[in-house]
């Protein structure tokens, strides 16, 4: 997978090195580009921002240096309206943003069988609208949030997307059927794990876990995942249960 991320700090991407994201890269799996906007701003101050048409508090990032770090990672002799196919076969475009469809587990595995991501990290009081008007027009873009909070700014939020994503890549994570038993893969949230010692600081593990009853281990992990849920996260059990 190709992923292309438009920042105004590239260094908050360095962790990207590390740990199973980190080998994927290595191996080929993940191919990343880190883009700085700055870089593609033409005045001497390298500015991305300006004062809100009809006044308020904060500033706005300015389309002219989004369009054209995005034009050179996308190409920019695409037609004002691009054909259904041509769309649907692009890369997609992402914007961290409140107004987004929430991400999910659903949508992370939905979007780590795409060929390339793009995400542009938005700061201050958001991009110009125009931005996402026009490469709608041209792709696929989509506006997604973590959820109903406020951060400083897309980079987070980003961070948090590759590494739900890029573990869903086949072959970034050791052994595959690890994700089968996560938390949200079937709508519930993951048992309690446990291992050795057995006993530690008068917490016992619990005795079914030792039987080497496999049926009776799954029934009792199964129960704990719907307990766990409806004591933690009741919406998710009417979807499930």
């Amino acid at each position: 997978m190709r992923i292309d991320i438009v920042t105004i700090f590239p260094e908050f991407f360095d962790v990207l090195d590390l740990s199973l994201l980190g080998k994927a890269r290595q191996s080929g799996l993940i191919d990343l580009g880190v883009h700085n906007l700055r870089d593609s701003t033409i005045d001497r101050h390298h500015s991305v921002d300006d004062t809100p048409y009809g006044g308020g508090a904060g500033m706005v990032m300015k389309a002219e240096p989004w369009g054209a770090a995005l034009d050179a990672i996308l190409g920019s002799d695409a037609p004002a309206a691009a054909p259904a196919a041509q769309a649907e076969g692009g890369p997609i475009l992402i914007f961290p943003s409140p107004a987004g469809d929430q991400f999910t587990q659903a949508m992370a595995r939905e979007l780590s069988l795409e060929q390339h991501l793009v995400f542009g990290c938005g700061r201050y009081e958001g991009i110009d609208q125009r931005v996402v008007d026009h490469y709608s027009q041209r792709g696929r873009v989509r506006l997604v949030s973590l959820g109903d909070y406020v951060l400083n700014g897309g980079e987070v939020a980003v961070m948090a997307m590759i590494e739900a994503i890029g573990r869903l890549i086949p072959g970034v994570v050791g052994n595959p059927a690890s994700l089968v038993e996560e938390s949200h893969e079937d709508g519930l949230l993951e048992y309690p794990s446990y291992t050795k010692p057995a006993s530690w600081r008068g917490l016992e593990v619990p005795p079914v876990l030792l039987s080497g009853n496999h049926g009776a281990i799954s029934t009792w992990r199964r129960q704990q995942q719907i307990e766990r849920t409806e004591r933690v996260r009741p919406d998710l059990l009417p979807r499930t249960i």
